[in-house]
C-alpha cells in the first residue's frame, strides 16, 4: 500500500498543481517530483529503479519540450511513451531470459503463497503487455481528442482507475493459485 501511494504522489501533484497553475507549472512539478523521487529511492535503497529511471526520463524529454516549446501535447505523449516502453520491455521478455518479466517481479512476493505454471506467467505477462499498450493508445487518444483539462483528470482518475481495476482483476485470476506452499 505505501508503494502505491509513493507511486501516486507524483501523478497527485501533477493534478493539484495543473488545477492551482496550469499546465506548465504542473509540468514543471512533475519533473521536479519525479527526479526527487528517483534520487530518494535510488540514495535510499542503493539501486537504480528501472521503471522510475525510465518515467523520469521521458519526464525531462517531453516535459521539457512542453516547456520550451510551451506546447501541452509533448506531455501528454508522457504516459503514452512510458506505458508503451512497459508494454513492449514485457513482450520482449518472452524471448530474453528463462522467465518472463512479470514472473521475475511476482515471484518473491508471491513466495510461500502460490505456485504457478509458467503459462500462467506468460498470459499474466501478455495480459499486461497489452493492458500497457491499449493504455497508451487511449491516454494519446483522450490528449488530442479533448481538453488538457479532461486528459489531466483522465490521467489521474481514468489511468488510476484502470490500473486499479486491471491488479484486481489479476488478483482473482491468481487467486485460484493461492495455496499454503510447504
Amino acid at each position: 500500500m505505501l508503494n502505491f501511494l509513493y507511486e501516486f504522489l507524483p501523478v497527485l501533484l501533477f493534478f493539484v498543481a495543473f488545477k492551482w497553475y496550469g499546465i506548465y507549472v504542473a509540468t514543471t512539478v512533475g519533473i521536479a517530483i519525479s527526479a526527487l523521487q528517483f534520487g530518494i529511492s535510488s540514495f535510499w535503497f542503493k539501486k537504480i529503479d528501472k521503471k522510475q529511471l525510465i518515467t523520469l526520463i521521458v519526464f525531462l524529454v517531453f516535459g521539457g519540450m512542453t516547456l520550451y516549446f510551451h506546447d501541452p501535447i509533448f506531455v501528454k505523449w508522457k504516459p503514452t511513451i512510458v506505458f508503451w516502453i512497459f508494454g513492449v520491455v514485457l513482450f520482449f521478455s518472452h524471448f530474453i531470459g528463462k522467465k518472463p518479466l512479470m514472473q521475475r517481479m511476482l515471484e518473491a512476493m508471491l513466495e510461500g503463497k502460490a505456485s504457478l505454471p509458467i503459462a500462467v506467467w506468460k498470459r499474466l505477462n501478455l495480459a499486461w503487455t497489452v493492458f500497457f499498450i491499449l493504455l497508451g493508445t487511449i491516454n494519446i487518444w483522450i490528449a488530442y481528442t479533448y481538453s488538457t483539462e479532461a486528459w489531466v483528470n483522465f490521467k489521474l482518475y481514468g489511468i488510476l482507475g484502470l490500473l486499479f481495476l486491471f491488479s484486481v482483476m489479476q488478483a482473482f485470476y491468481l487467486a485460484r493459485y493461492m495455496t499454503e506452499v510447504k
